[in-house]
């Protein structure tokens, strides 16, 4: 009999946590039968009481595995040193608010049982604000457009992995652990699911338009070097066009030694435009700077406070 784990990243979410335990529970029991099935659950310090219905939770049922992180590591970290922990034939990540609805788990296991290592949950729909959608979208099209490797438009990752799979993410120990950007590196073409996300029934999210564009310029910094290439071409073409205009204005000076008065403004003008060029460039170098810095210094993806159901 195979085993499916279900990964479950939370931070304040003790509304919904017994709300997507019972909905696995009644999915698995009524239409998935034959699998042998557990949880982990990875809490990343949350202040809001998860963790006693968490460790609730795991007393009644041992199937119900726990990390408690030291301090908050943020969703990506916490989910893959979770992911990392499965031991099931496979593993599913599901967001702990409901937004990924556990009804799409039975046609991610006939995927998978059909041949596919990778299946996703691919969004076509979501009650979202519009200038979200156009913000989301918007990323989307330059990461397609810019990556090094194929993407995925409007997945995130979460869905169904082999076991192989995982054993292959494990090897990399990746700082930056985006599993969209990870699975295209690594070559596998996931099998897609299309879904509509709910709204959030209880609680709020704690994502806000900062922590999305965080997540949105890590992904194209660690799928793409089109940024720098940009910046030496750029670079080269204002100094180019810098080069021509400094030649016409000497030139000019020579013809009209006594009556050429341009005056201060395309000075300024210049020395504005370049120092603004030189500080966005220098902007980008530094991102792909602290891209390798964290792999030359990265142990590990969280410190855990506790595990709870690990005994195996």
């Amino acid at each position: 009999m195979k085993t499916i784990t279900f990964v479950i990243p939370c931070y304040n979410e003790r509304e919904n946590i017994p709300a997507l335990y019972a909905a696995v529970n009644e999915i698995m029991a009524q239409k998935l039968p034959q699998y042998k099935y557990d949880f982990i659950f990875a809490d990343n310090a949350s202040p809001d009481g998860s963790a006693q219905v968490l460790k609730t939770m795991a007393a009644a049922d041992k199937r119900v595995r726990v990390i408690i992180n030291n301090r908050n590591f943020g969703v990506d970290r916490s989910c893959m040193n979770a992911f990392l922990a499965a031991r099931g034939d496979a593993a599913i990540i599901l967001a702990c608010d409901l937004q990924n609805p556990p009804a799409l788990i039975p046609d991610f296991v006939k995927l998978w049982e059909s041949g596919a290592k990778v299946v996703w949950a691919q969004r076509v729909g979501s009650s979202e604000n519009i200038l979200m959608k156009a913000a989301r979208g918007l990323y989307y099209k330059i990461i397609k457009t810019l990556s090094d490797v194929k993407q995925y438009e409007y997945t995130t990752g979460w869905g169904l992995y082999d076991a192989g799979v995982i054993a292959k993410v494990s090897a990399l120990r990746d700082p930056a652990p985006l599993m969209r950007n990870i699975i295209p590196d690594l070559g596998y073409e996931p099998a897609l699911v299309p879904y509509c996300q709910p709204r959030r029934a209880r609680g709020k999210s704690s994502y806000n338009f900062w922590r999305y564009f965080d997540t949105a310029l890590s992904s194209l910094i660690n799928t793409s070097k089109v940024p720098l290439k940009i910046c030496i071409f750029f670079g080269f073409f204002t100094a180019l066009l810098s080069g021509l205009a400094g030649a016409y204005y000497f030139a000019y000076k020579l013809l009209y030694w006594d009556s050429f008065s341009p005056g201060i403004a395309p000075l300024v003008v210049g020395i504005f435009f370049l120092s603004s060029v030189q500080i966005f460039f220098l902007g980008i170098a530094g991102e792909y700077i602290l891209a390798v810095l964290s792999r030359q210094s990265f142990t590990s993806y969280v410190i855990e406070k506790e595990r709870i159901n690990f005994d195996d």
